[in-house]
């Protein structure tokens, strides 16, 4: 841990106010909580110092289309010298006579440093961007888009989990239907030696992907012996994924692929892997060596011998040299693959015309023993677990105990390793979603072996984490749409949206106080729409309150009684009726969001199959097949499942074919 910088004798709470940090405060049930002290100096212990200074005070955003200006703090001692740097190139210096810096107009877009030196000789050195005026704002009207579970794609080909091959299913399917896009789970890489740890929203990496949606039988001279093919009839007929299994007979595909490419790989092939390994760089070749080493080490990386409990390139590259470079390799290769194949499903939604294509979700955070938080020690706090205090949804609060971004840590780095973050997600997106994007602003952090009602908000430099986003946005061409449910602070919304951060509407929340479903006007444009989450009851369970009667069954209270349930049903047929649309199956709800002026609407495929049990039940761990329940419908036979015509009809205002 961070050593606290300021003697013990000053109060930890006046510490942790001059730090951002917010010990006290109203949760979402209007209870009043004050941090105990012992979490609180926990939290300050896992921080990092801040850099010295009081001379700005803060990362410096200049927005394309307005002033380049930077503004001195009171203390600062005129006149100031200050310069611009980008790496060890001097790109600019001059000297302010007033507390207002010119900056020089004209600079590229990028991150840079602003050096400043006052007449005292103090010296402050903070992060300059230069951004874009918005985030890419998408080069499309209104549209719809298929939201998909992968893992749970089962299909007569695919190995007991759905891979990349299925999504490229998924994308034609979807594109005969008149969508124009797939919405996927987080496909983050997961720990291949923790196969019970399924959830994608709790990875070892959101840089790098899931090596099991490979699909194997496309790696080099693949041949399926008689006693993969016996196992492969079992896994495929289980309703819930077996991980165990599917991930040993996977790998072995995998590292049989892999020899098989050393000895027969075509010029081309090692052109293409050569290609793959020097655009993801260092962080690529980092990511493997970590993964060979925490195969070879127990425990998490924290308990390493030495020399390996944080990276170092030059180590890495010696690794490379001796006994653990076939593995090295190895990992790389299946990443390859893995980019690859999803690259592939990409180009063909852009081959068939469709303006999104893959729609990805990104994780708030990683595991604290996974490869992100060895990666970045400094911009990751492991001891901190990103949660959210209690709300009627959630009475106890949440500590989902997973890894996040810290400010300090992001301005020493330059913001690279979010901005990292980003492209890594965007590689083949043409929108994704930020999970938990409130976290861009404060993050609720509880640490670790307190409960979720011990946490504190820390604040994070929310204009240049947004400026930053454009940045990614704009030199990706991808969407961003920002997970803003929940206790929202005021002006966070109107920020997002002036920084062309899309917000993402849940219908099931969009309520007045009596309980009336709001109407079409009130979804504003740039947003992604949808009836419920994956965290929430699918529609067929909602009218059938089996997500109530589920989760009385596990113990958990269901925040909602069978009298409130038949009132929001009543309230639906309201505004349905009021909208003029008989009915209130799904489709008369899609033919009602599909009506509003958001320019992006997500169905879910459980939805449109009339599934009751929903993908995750928060607050479970094998309570409930969290993860792990495999559509009961084979990806061939979803076409005739569903009511095409009515489908096509409830969406043909946002069709390919109505534009």
């Amino acid at each position: 841990m961070f050593a606290l910088q300021t003697a013990c004798r000053m109060d930890l709470f006046e510490i942790a106010k001059a730090r951002g940090i917010q010990t006290e405060f109203l949760d979402g049930q209007g209870h009043r909580r004050v941090t105990d002290e012992a979490a609180l100096k926990i939290v300050l212990e896992s921080l990092p110092p801040q850099a010295p200074g009081g001379l700005i005070g803060q990362p410096v955003v200049v927005r394309a289309g307005q002033p380049a200006r930077a503004t001195l703090l009171p203390g600062a001692k005129l006149p100031t010298n200050w310069k611009i740097t980008a790496g060890q190139k001097v790109i600019a210096k001059n000297v302010a006579p007033g507390r207002v810096i010119v900056l020089p107009e004209g600079l590229s877009l990028g991150v840079y440093r602003l050096e400043v030196t006052d007449a005292a000789s103090t010296t402050e050195d903070v992060p300059l961007i230069v951004a874009p005026a918005r985030a890419f704002g998408g080069d499309f009207d209104r549209c719809w888009l298929l939201a998909v579970q992968l893992y749970g794609v089962r299909s007569r080909r695919n190995w007991g989990i759905g891979d990349f091959t299925d999504l490229q299913g998924l994308i034609e399917l979807a594109h005969r239907l008149g969508a124009d896009g797939v919405g996927l789970n987080p496909l983050h890489a997961l720990f291949d030696d923790r196969p019970g740890d399924c959830s994608p929203y709790s990875p070892n990496s959101r840089l790098f992907l899931n090596a099991l949606y490979i699909d194997v039988e496309k790696l080099p001279e693949f041949r399926l012996d008689p006693e993969t093919k016996t196992a492969l009839t079992r896994v495929r007929a289980f309703d819930v994924v077996d991980y165990v299994a599917v991930a040993g007979l996977k790998w072995q595909a995998l590292r049989a692929g892999f020899a098989a490419f050393k000895a027969h790989a075509t010029p081309a092939q090692q052109q293409d892997f050569d290609q793959f390994r020097d655009e993801r760089g260092p962080l690529l070749s980092r990511f493997a060596c970590f993964e060979a080493l925490r195969h070879e080490f127990e425990g998490p990386w924290w308990e390493w011998p030495p020399e390996w409990r944080q990276p170092d390139d030059a180590a890495c590259a010696d690794l490379r040299t001796g006994a653990r470079g076939a593995e090295i390799e190895f990992v790389e290769f299946v990443q390859w693959t893995a980019d690859r194949q999803l690259g592939a499903a990409s180009d063909l939604a852009k081959t068939l015309g469709m303006r999104v294509g893959l729609y990805l979700d990104v994780a708030v955070g990683v595991q604290s023993d996974g490869f992100d938080a060895w990666n970045e020690q400094v911009a990751i706090s492991r001891h901190l677990g990103v949660g959210a205090p209690p709300d009627p949804l959630n009475t106890a609060g949440q500590s989902w105990g997973l890894a996040g971004f810290n400010a300090s840590g992001l301005e020493r780095q330059s913001f690279a390793p979010f901005a990292e973050m980003l492209r890594a997600s965007m590689r083949h997106a043409g929108a994704i979603r930020l999970d938990h994007v409130l976290g861009l602003k404060r993050l609720y952090l509880v640490p670790h072996g307190f409960g979720a009602a011990d946490g504190v908000y820390v604040q994070m430099p929310f204009e240049a984490l947004l400026a930053v986003t454009a940045q990614e946005s704009v030199a990706n061409r991808c969407v961003v749409i920002g997970e803003d449910l929940g206790t929202v602070p005021e002006g966070f919304r109107a920020q997002m949206a002036d920084w062309g951060i899309w917000s993402y509407l849940v219908m099931m929340f969009e309520r007045e106080d009596n309980g009336s479903f709001r109407g079409i006007d009130h979804y504003w444009t740039n947003a992604l729409i949808t009836f419920n989450t994956h965290d929430l009851s699918t529609y067929a369970g909602w009218r059938g309150f089996h997500d109530l009667k589920v989760k009385r069954a596990l113990g958990i209270d269901p925040g909602e009684s069978d009298e409130a349930r038949w009132h929001a049903l009543a309230m639906l047929d309201d505004v349905l009726r009021h909208h003029e649309i008989d009915g209130h199956d799904l489709y008369s709800v899609a033919r009602f969001l599909a009506r509003t002026k958001s320019r992006l609407l997500a169905i879910s495929l459980e939805d449109l199959l009339g599934i009751i049990d929903q993908p995750n039940i928060p607050g479970t761990i094998h309570e409930h097949p969290n993860w792990r329940q495999r559509i009961s419908v084979s990806l061939e036979q979803i076409g005739s499942a569903i009511d095409v015509d009515a489908l096509r009809a409830a969406t043909s205002e946002r069709s390919r074919a109505a534009n």
